[in-house]
């Protein structure tokens, strides 16, 4: 694993690997082992050994005796055929000049051992650089639009990187960030890295890594629900903006056709701004065209399409990307690597097929329409009962929104709620409450009718809703509010969504806001 030295400078972090074998690293063998204060090729000398990656070989830092610079010596022994993956891996991306890829400056076989000599980044791995907490979003998109440029250099030469993980990107101390170790295998594709750099955006905003949607790590796995669906950026931490959640989990899901990765650079260098130029994030993220025939129609918002302004920006961004790179020939086969995810891996929110005639389906979206909700405030002053179709038009960057209040919990009201009347009584497996600011206490109550948008009607609602489904939200943590419990063997048309705690808005007022309510069905 990755080691940090401390040095007069500050603490310099090199690795040499990326995703990870579910073995343990092999023992490092005695014979041939280099020592310090050794010179490679009578010019490499050896100055500190790092540590040993996960495909057995070991990291040096290095000092080149000719030019005085530091250097990172990854070393392998014995040499000969078992280096020539390692070594023809490292030929082929010293091809590939970018200022986002690590530099290769070097790569001999000495037949007892086979060591490549590469660029020395003074800094820390993405993987170390998120142990304490997640990044926020302005700097969780900026390293990977550094990646996306890096992986866009790799493919426009024919090559695939195959190793986009937190440990092989670097952030050095004065901020560049670097992509390091292609190992691509006979499995990998161009699809595969830039899906890596939806797990990278993933990692950044959560410190979690999708092992079933990228590839297996000893990192963390993504935060799932009952079904083994993964939670999105936003469920797990409050902060994330809507367009960078969307564009995250868009990467992840392999029902939707990726951009190729000068593509998904130049629109990532569109969002990548400074944080008081908003006109640029309303313009909304990158979509993509879904693949698979029968997925649901998706409301307007969540439609994947490309974003109309995105082929201008690929001009301006190809023409930067490809100044400097030299086109290989032909693509080495590198192999050294985990191999990605293959056939049958599960999509992101659903299972992959296994045959089991009795494994439980998908849950599936029901369609939720303007007079299928409606606020119920059997307290209030009835000036707060409209625009509740704005919760189910599709658009995460609308809601319905309260009045502000004073105090908590909810003012001088017991709460206020959302009446959901479904078209036909259905086995309900989740109801999903996107909200805009965190804090909020609710629970969720199933009833057996609705008796009319008054005073009265609401009161008697309050009073006959009294099944409660699974267990009350309290003082909730994150801005989705995911209730389950359903009853299996129970369906239900009414629910009604009782807040009883007003979550504290960004700009310090008590107030209400929901942006979407989704409800799930089982398959």
């Amino acid at each position: 694993m990755t080691s940090e030295n401390s040095t007069e400078g500050g603490p310099v972090t090199q690795v040499g690997e990326g995703q990870e074998a579910d073995e343990a690293t092999p023992p490092v063998l005695t014979v041939g082992a280099p020592h310090v204060g050794e010179v490679l090729a009578d010019r490499y000398e050896l100055a500190e050994h790092i540590n040993d990656d996960a495909a057995g070989r070991q990291v040096w830092q290095g000092i080149d005796v000719v030019l005085r610079r530091p250097v990172a010596v990854v070393l392998r022994y014995p040499g000969g055929d078992s280096a020539q993956e390692m070594l023809q891996a490292a030929v082929t991306a010293s091809r590939v000049i970018h200022p986002n890829l690590a530099g290769v400056y070097d790569a001999i076989d000495e037949d007892g051992r086979a060591y490549v000599v590469r660029e020395w980044i003074d800094g820390e791995a993405l993987r170390e650089l998120v142990v304490d907490e997640p990044l926020d979003a302005e700097r969780a998109t900026s390293i990977a639009h550094s990646v996306a440029s890096a992986v866009a250099a790799v493919h426009a030469t024919g090559m695939v990187h195959g190793n986009v993980h937190p440990g092989t990107v670097m952030v050095g101390a004065d901020g560049r960030v670097v992509l390091a170790d292609a190992r691509a295998t006979d499995g990998d594709t161009p699809d595969t890295d830039v899906r890596a750099i939806g797990g990278i955006l993933y990692f950044a905003l959560t410190g979690h890594w999708p092992h079933a949607e990228v590839g297996p790590s000893s990192l963390p796995d993504a935060v799932r629900d009952g079904s083994g669906a993964i939670a999105a950026p936003r469920m797990v931490r409050a902060g994330v903006p809507a367009y960078l959640d969307d564009l995250t989990m868009d990467l992840l899901d392999d029902r939707l056709a990726l951009p190729s990765a000068d593509v998904l650079a130049a629109e990532l260098d569109r969002l990548d701004v400074a944080a008081d130029e908003p006109f640029i994030v309303d313009a909304g993220p990158l979509r993509f065209s879904a693949v698979e025939e029968g997925l649901p129609e998706q409301p307007p918002a969540t439609r994947r399409k490309l974003v109309l302004g995105v082929a201008s920006l690929l001009v301006i961004a190809t023409v930067g990307l490809l100044l400097g790179i030299s086109v290989l020939a032909d693509r080495g086969d590198d192999s050294s690597g985990d191999a990605a995810p293959g056939p049958g891996v599960a999509a992101t929110g659903t299972a992959a097929p296994s045959g089991d005639a009795n494994e439980p389906a998908a849950p599936k979206a029901v369609p939720l329409t303007r007079d299928q909700v409606r606020i119920v405030d059997p307290d209030g002053d009835r000036t707060e009962l409209a625009d509740a179709a704005l919760m189910v038009d599709g658009k995460r960057d609308t809601a319905w929104e309260s009045d502000t209040y004073k105090n908590l919990p909810f003012g001088d009201k017991s709460g206020m709620g959302v009446l959901i009347k479904l078209a036909e009584p259905t086995d309900v497996s989740s109801v999903q409450v996107n909200l805009s600011a965190t804090g909020a206490s609710a629970t969720l109550f199933s009833g057996q009718g609705d008796t009319g948008s008054t005073r009265a009607g609401d009161q008697k609602v309050l009073k006959d809703y009294k099944t409660r489904i699974g267990e009350p939200l309290e003082n909730h943590e994150a801005t989705t509010l995911t209730f389950q419990g359903f009853p299996p063997d129970q369906k239900n048309q009414y629910l009604l969504i009782w807040f009883t705690k007003l979550p504290s808005t960004s700009d310090g007022r008590l107030r209400l806001e929901i942006q979407e309510i989704t409800v799930q069905a089982r398959g």
